[in-house]
């Protein structure tokens, strides 16, 4: 928020804290399930197609395309809507226009500039809703480029230094011991399984050979 409205009751800042629990997680599972659905289409495909289609590295297709992706997403919007907001607001030059930009989509918000605040603003209504738009874009493509930056298999390397690594030694005797116990048991399991068939065979009574032949001889 930027803090040029603010609530002045009790009631409302009571209002305003529930809205805020309930609604921040909600935006948060929004914007990460389109963010993840976006991301498919922009960045897994075109570098997996790349790489399977003309046979490049396919980390050199994620670096280049990383690059052109924030790129064109500066460009699209930080440079041209700095360049439209220092036409339409009358007090803001190029860099005041592009620090609005910059503090707004880095969800910084501080309110020292916040366009469409004069009130002889043309299409004032209209005005607020572009830039609402503009922010939910601007916001969506921010997350888009940074995953795929994060997806880098050099930002992976590099984050990898700051996990806890676990002792290897204590897990190979944990799955010594884990595989003694089972192999144990399974042991002992057939030789009661080879116990139980013993004792419920019926018993044959062997014939003697002289007893057959002297049967056959009479």
């Amino acid at each position: 928020g930027y803090g040029h409205t603010v609530p002045l009751s009790d009631g409302g800042k009571a209002f305003c804290i529930i809205y805020s629990v309930i609604g921040i997680p909600f935006t948060l599972l929004f914007l990460t399930a389109v963010v993840q659905r976006i991301i498919v289409y922009v960045t897994r495909r075109p570098v997996l197609y790349f790489h399977i289609r003309w046979g490049f590295s396919k980390q050199v297709v994620a670096i280049i395309h990383a690059v052109v992706l924030g790129f064109i997403t500066v460009s699209c919007f930080f440079l041209i809507p700095a360049a439209i907001f220092s036409v339409l607001e009358d007090d803001w030059n190029f860099l005041e226009s592009f620090y609005f930009c910059f503090i707004s989509l880095s969800t910084i918000g501080l309110g020292d500039y916040v366009p469409g605040e004069g009130y002889n603003q043309k299409f004032r209504e209209l005005y607020k809703i572009g830039i609402t738009c503009y922010l939910l874009l601007g916001l969506i493509a921010m997350l888009v480029v940074l995953e795929t930056f994060c997806e880098l298999h050099e930002l992976k390397k590099f984050r990898k230094l700051f996990y806890v690594k676990k002792d290897k030694e204590e897990d190979q005797v944990n799955i010594m011991e884990h595989d003694q116990l089972s192999f144990s048991s399974i042991s002992d399991q057939a030789a009661s399984m080879k116990d139980d068939q013993k004792a419920n065979e019926p018993f044959v009574t062997s014939q003697s050979p002289t007893s057959n032949d002297s049967s056959l001889n009479n």
